[in-house]
This record gives structure tokens, C-alpha cells and sequence, in this order.
């Protein structure tokens, strides 16, 4: 069980999860520091830190820089503020007093008040049951009256971690674009302020909100690593501060440059959950951690095992009818296929992508009966029925923007400019939300629709609010409140739904949409030799059975680079499996070695969807990992192997976490393997000699 312990006469409390702790101590000048970010510690423990020598004091640099759990700007503190506003007066500094703290059910709060002016600031902890993760946010409330006028907050951070001192410091993230999203990146931590940022209205293809970091010397499977992660789907802005004092803090929240938001008399602001982590075990125990963590405490439907979907957009593109759709879905059933999802085309004008988004009505000339023959067939077939959907988006050339061009995001006197042909609506604006949630909600029951593909193609521009009530800068979170509302309603009203996030591939990916969704589209890219680098990184943070991966053609169609059909099957398996080729030119061939593959994947699916995942290697001539049932009764191992050179065999692959005193049985050849030697000397790979040659390997336990 989590435990919150406090020392009122040392104004310290200790914040402990099954293998860490998190101290803080209120100083004599009320700054709320962070003691001790590590190891488990007792309350006695936690008090000892405080006999340790304080910094003394150097010319021009404040000894609490760097230590600061709550960092609001002011007097000689010159780093990074997580929390900065600007009074009517033209104030900046703030002078926070800690007036109340409250402990219940596993959380902390900490009230403060600043000295003059009427604002206080709550920082909410959070333990979960059985994991190290620690949940953090703010409340920013005005407490004024009218004559006070707004408080303007210029930043406000949902959580600063202050970080031990390490020997050196190493910062993992990930990067990438679009088709080459989440590739891991390892660096050492410079001087100063590195800052990641997401400006774009979501979460973005460039970087995800989320660090790690280390010494510099841990690897996958030993050393510590301090990692946080933002659960938020909108712009936002994560600080990785080291000072030459070698003080290192972590700060994260929602907004970035040079967004503002105003609080009038009243009002409060609650910042979105910014969770951090200390593991021991490297990378990998990190990864299994946090992946623990979404499963138990973010997924609404975490046990569920995801469908195999058949999506019909790289067979069609926008040339889309019912009898295509039909003849595609009786190909995909006969594979094996469990959910049939109709992606773009299918709705309004949409014959091609400057016409009709925002119209979801179906094609009259496509679906002279509506939607209900081909649903109803998919449905006899045995699958779900899924549609491709992008409710935040409108094309000028529409029939919703002709009669409310007002709807969308813009500015007065300034060109609104079109992306993909398209414009953004303003989900802030009430009249709109509702009007959106309305026709999902009507699309849904009306066509038994079991799973929406929900896109969003396109980043804000000119993103105001011309007739908005007080500050239009506040669309840039009510957008992002009003699509979680809008996600819970339809998912409230419709239990059985389930829901893909995609924008443009992995644009909105991060714990705050995971939420209210159950998988997400990792890239558009479907190319499996660069799926491999997309999804470890992908992995570092998110667990494999939120993960959807596609099997399209070879040549692939946008890379146009050839690869096995094995090959491109095994690196989908590591996810949520789908198929997203033209089936109507696949080889007879091709068809039944599909379906011999999707029939794997669905014997274990439960160990990847599921299971602890360990990354046996990384990115390279040879990728492997292994998924291990909760229970070690079953495990299986997934290798991938580029080229071979030279003629050499290829190496024996050591597995992790079985029970040496035990054998393990491979479920298609009936070798046996004890587990002893399994965990030394490896498993013996037998992979063909042509390039992008593959594996699965399915191992159980042998009964004693």
C-alpha cells in the first residue's frame, strides 16, 4: 500500500510507493522543497537529510535553484519557474505561504497563499495501489473580488521534479516527424534550459511529453532512471533545467510560449496530471513500469484484448462504394479478421480530400441504402464495424462550413490558412461541441457502429476566437477539454464503443488521450523495417497493447521498399495487429500464409497485449523482444533480423525473467528448453539466410 508519512515539528512529509519514496521539506522562508527522489526511505530516514550541510551561498546564484518542488518566480531565483504570473499591478514575483495541507486516500494536498495578493496554489500528490508511479497537479485559484481584476498566469507547470545529485546527467526522449515518429533519442543533458515543446494545438509528431533520465551509465537492464510523463493532448512545454551547481529539475505542464491564460475573480485553474517515476533495473524496468501503470490506472478497458481490424484505406483510397467495401470485407473475414474498419471516403462530397469534412452523412451515390448493407454484412461476417472519422476538421468546400464559417478557428483581417484543404473547428465554443457530439452520437446508434478511427490531420493556425467572452487564449485548453468531454459523453452513452486516437499517424499520443481511448495509431508510416525503430521507441513509454500496427503491401506505398510477408506480419504482432494491404491482389498464396499468421498472433496476443515486455535488443541487424505472461507460464519471443553477413549463423538470443529450475516447451516444433540454459546461453534462432528474415517463438512451461 502507498503510505504518506509526515513530521510536523521538521514540516516534512514522505511520500512512498512499494520501492520509492518522494520527500519534501518546507523551509523556514515556506519554500517547498524536494529532499529526496530515490529509494524508499522511513520518515526517520527522510529526516536525517536535513543534518546534511546546506550550499552556502555564491555571488549571484540562490543555493534553492534547482531544489525547489514548487518553482514560482521571484527574489534571486533566476532558473526556470514552474509557475509564473503577472498581477494587475504588473507584479511578477509571488511569495507563496503554506496555510493548510490535507492527507486522504492516498493523495496530499499542499495549500498555499501568497502573501498580498489573492491567489493560492494547491499541489496535488497522488499514489496509485501497487505501482511507484507519483500523480501531480496544480490548482491555481483566484480568490478576489471584482474590483481585483485578473490575474494573468504566464506558466503554470503541473509538476517540477528535482532530481539527486548524479555523477552525470543523460536525457532520453523521443523525436521524429510525420511517418517517423517516437525514435528513441539518448543525449548527455547540457548546461542550462533544453526545452521540448508542442505548439501545434496536440500532443505532435515531433516529441512526446515525456523524459527520462540517468547517470549516463544505466542500459536496459541495470542502473536508475528518473522518468515523468505529461497526460496531455494539447500544446504543451517540458523543461529539463541543469544548472552549474549541477542541480537538475524536470518541469512539465500544459501551454506553451507565448500562450497566457487569464484567471478573473473566482476562477480557478487546474493543471492536467503530470506522473513521475524512480526505478531501479534501467530502461527496461522503466518501460514495464510505466506500461503497468497505463494498464491498472489509465486504460478505461485494460484487460480487453484488442481485435485484429482489417482497414480498407490503402485497397481504396477514395475510390470507396458498398459492393468494394463488401468484397473487402468477406476477403479480410476469411483471414481471420475480427473488426472491419471503412476509413476515408465514405461520407458527404468526400470523392477526394478537398471536399466534404464536417458532412457525416453517408455518400448517396456510394450508399444509396446508407451504411446499413454493408454493416449489416460485415456483421454477419463475424467482425465489428468501424469507421474512419475526423469530427475536428471541415473543408471549406463543405456544406457545415457554408452555413457557419464562424465555427472555425480564426482571426479578423488575417487569411485563414488551409492545410490538407482543410480548417480546424473551435471545439471551445459550446454551440460547436454540441453540435458534434450530436451527430457522432447519431452516426454511432444509427449504424451500430462499434469502433471509430478518430483522426485529426491537421495543427492550429490563426487559432482565435474573434467573438469569444474574456481571454481568447483560453481555446488553445478548452479545445482540448471540450474533445475529452466530448470523448467521455460518446463513450458514456455508448459502452461498447471503442475508439482509435490517430492525427496523421502519431500526432496525439500521451496519457491524457489514452484516457479516454483504447489504442492509438503509432505512424503513418506502415513500412516494417522503419516500424521497428518507431515502435522501441514507442515502447519505452507506452505499452504494446495500445499499440496499433498495419501489414500493408510490398512494395510498401510510401517507402516503396520490398519486405516478406513474414517480416512485415511479425513487426505488426509486436502491437495491436491489423492488415491494411488491397487483399484484392494479394496471391492466393499471400491470403493463406495470412491466415495462418493472424492465427499465431491470436495464440498469443494475450502475452503481448498483456504480458511484461522485455526488449532483448534494440534497433539493429537483429531485433528481438519477448513478452512474459504475469503468471511466467508462457512467454514469447518475436526476433527480427535484417541481413545476414558473411555466411555467419545467427547467434543464440538470451531470454529474461523465466525460472531456471524449469523447462520450456516451443508450442510448433516441440523442443524443449530448460530455463536455465535459456536465460545463459539463449534461444537458438533458425532464421532463413534472405534479408528481413523473422521468428516467433512460442514457449510454455512443462508441467514438473
Amino acid at each position: 500500500m502507498p503510505s504518506i508519512a509526515h513530521d510536523p515539528e521538521h514540516r516534512l512529509w514522505v511520500l512512498s510507493g512499494p520501492g520509492s519514496s518522494y520527500v519534501l521539506h518546507l523551509d523556514d522562508a515556506h519554500r517547498l522543497r524536494g529532499l529526496h527522489w530515490g529509494p524508499r526511505l522511513t520518515l526517520d530516514q527522510a529526516v536525517s537529510l536535513l543534518n546534511y550541510p546546506a550550499p552556502g551561498r555564491r555571488s549571484f546564484e540562490d543555493p534553492a535553484d534547482g531544489t525547489l518542488d514548487l518553482d514560482t518566480a521571484g527574489a534571486m531565483r533566476y532558473a526556470h519557474a514552474g509557475v509564473q504570473v503577472r498581477f494587475p499591478d504588473g507584479v511578477r514575483d509571488l511569495e507563496p505561504r503554506l496555510i493548510d495541507h490535507a492527507r486522504e486516500d492516498g493523495e496530499l494536498v499542499l495549500l498555499f497563499a501568497d502573501r498580498h495578493y489573492p491567489l493560492t496554489i494547491e499541489t496535488h500528490y497522488r499514489l496509485r495501489t501497487g505501482t511507484d508511479v507519483l500523480e501531480r497537479h496544480l490548482v491555481l485559484r483566484h480568490t478576489g473580488g471584482a474590483a481585483d481584476g485578473p490575474i494573468t498566469v504566464v506558466r503554470a507547470d503541473s509538476a517540477t521534479w528535482v532530481l539527486p545529485r548524479l555523477r552525470d546527467y543523460r536525457l532520453s526522449q523521443v523525436r521524429g516527424q510525420w511517418s517517423a515518429e517516437t525514435r528513441l533519442a539518448r543525449t548527455a543533458l547540457p548546461y542550462g534550459e533544453t526545452v521540448t515543446t508542442s505548439r501545434q494545438g496536440t500532443t505532435g509528431h515531433q516529441y512526446n511529453p515525456w523524459v527520462m533520465i540517468d547517470d549516463g551509465h544505466s542500459t536496459e537492464e541495470h542502473g536508475p532512471v528518473w522518468s515523468c510523463a505529461l497526460g496531455w493532448s494539447g500544446g504543451w512545454k517540458l523543461t529539463a533545467q541543469r544548472l552549474p551547481t549541477e542541480r537538475v529539475t524536470v518541469s512539465a505542464g500544459f501551454g506553451h510560449d507565448p500562450i497566457t491564460r487569464e484567471l478573473v475573480p473566482g476562477e480557478e485553474l487546474v493543471t492536467p496530471v503530470c506522473s513521475g517515476a524512480y526505478t531501479e533495473g534501467g530502461f527496461g524496468a522503466a518501460s514495464r513500469l510505466w506500461h503497468r501503470y497505463v494498464r491498472d490506472h489509465v486504460l478505461t478497458h485494460p484487460d480487453e484484448l484488442r481485435p485484429v481490424l482489417y482497414n480498407s484505406w490503402e485497397a481504396t483510397g477514395y475510390d470507396i462504394d458498398v459492393t468494394g467495401q463488401i468484397e473487402l470485407a468477406e476477403k479480410a473475414a476469411a483471414l481471420g479478421v475480427e473488426l472491419f474498419v471503412m476509413d476515408d471516403g465514405w461520407f458527404g462530397a468526400r470523392t477526394h480530400d478537398a471536399a466534404g469534412l464536417g458532412d457525416w452523412a453517408p455518400n448517396p451515390e456510394r450508399f444509396p441504402d446508407g451504411l446499413t448493407p454493408l454493416v449489416d454484412r460485415v456483421h454477419d461476417l463475424g467482425m465489428g464495424f468501424g469507421l474512419w472519422v475526423e469530427p475536428e476538421m471541415v473543408n471549406p468546400d463543405s456544406d457545415l462550413y457554408r452555413a457557419h464559417p464562424d465555427w472555425v478557428l480564426h482571426h479578423p483581417h488575417r487569411r485563414r490558412t488551409e492545410h490538407r484543404n482543410q480548417l480546424v473547428l473551435n471545439l471551445a465554443r459550446p454551440d460547436v461541441a454540441a453540435w458534434l457530439h450530436g451527430r457522432l452520437d447519431e452516426l454511432v446508434t444509427k449504424n451500430a457502429v462499434d469502433f471509430l478511427k478518430w483522426d485529426m490531420n491537421r495543427p492550429f493556425t490563426e487559432a482565435g476566437w474573434p467573438d469569444a467572452e474574456g481571454d481568447p487564449d483560453r481555446l488553445w485548453t478548452d479545445h482540448v477539454h471540450a474533445l475529452y468531454t466530448l470523448l467521455d459523453r460518446l463513450r458514456a452513452d455508448h459502452p461498447d464503443l471503442r475508439i482509435e486516437s490517430c492525427s496523421s499517424g502519431g500526432g496525439r499520443l500521451d496519457l491524457g488521450i489514452l484516457a479516454r481511448t483504447d489504442q492509438v495509431w503509432a505512424s503513418d508510416n506502415t513500412d516494417a523495417v522503419d516500424r521497428v525503430k518507431i515502435q522501441h521507441g514507442f515502447s519505452q513509454l507506452y505499452p504494446a497493447g495500445v499499440m496499433g500496427a498495419w501489414v500493408t503491401d510490398s512494395p510498401n506505398p510510401y517507402t516503396g521498399r520490398s519486405v516478406p510477408l513474414d517480416f512485415r506480419f511479425h513487426v505488426a504482432m509486436t502491437g495491436v495487429l491489423g492488415i491494411g494491404g488491397d487483399l484484392n491482389h494479394w496471391a492466393d498464396g499471400e491470403l493463406a500464409r495470412a491466415a495462418e499468421l493472424v492465427a499465431a498472433y491470436k495464440a498469443v496476443r494475450h502475452l503481448v497485449q498483456l504480458g511484461e515486455q522485455y526488449r532483448l535488443t534494440g534497433p539493429g541487424e537483429t531485433t528481438a523482444v519477448q513478452y512474459l505472461a504475469s503468471d511466467g507460464q508462457e512467454t514469447v519471443v518475436i526476433a527480427l533480423r535484417h541481413a545476414r553477413h558473411f555466411g555467419h549463423r545467427d547467434p543464440a538470443l538470451p531470454l529474461r525473467a523465466l525460472d531456471p529450475a524449469v523447462r520450456y516447451r516451443d508450442t510448433a516444433t516441440g523442443s524443449v528448453h530448460h530455463g536455465a540454459v535459456l536465460l545463459t546461453h539463449g534461444l537458438p534462432l533458425d532464421l532463413d539466410a534472405d534479408d528481413h528474415a523473422s521468428t516467433l517463438v512460442h514457449l510454455v512451461r512443462e508441467p514438473a
